[in-house]
């Protein structure tokens, strides 16, 4: 599956992307250290839901130790 960088539009596979980064619940897609650090300056000027993916809650269960 692929998505749009929010910074330079470039289109990206989940999988290839520089870094991944979660704003409000999306997760965005994001292509070099350069379109990271302009979305890192200014989210709210990026983050627009439809170019990412909701971020997924992941449940953690307590590991016992045994005695």
């Amino acid at each position: 599956m692929s998505f749009k960088d929010p910074v330079c539009g470039k289109r990206i596979h989940r999988g290839k992307a520089h870094i991944t980064i979660e704003y409000e619940g999306v997760n965005y897609f994001l292509c070099c250290p350069q379109c990271q650090a302009q979305f890192e300056r200014s989210p709210k000027s990026y983050a627009k839901p439809e170019l990412g993916e909701k971020a997924r809650k992941i449940q953690h269960y307590p590991i016992k130790q045994q005695n």
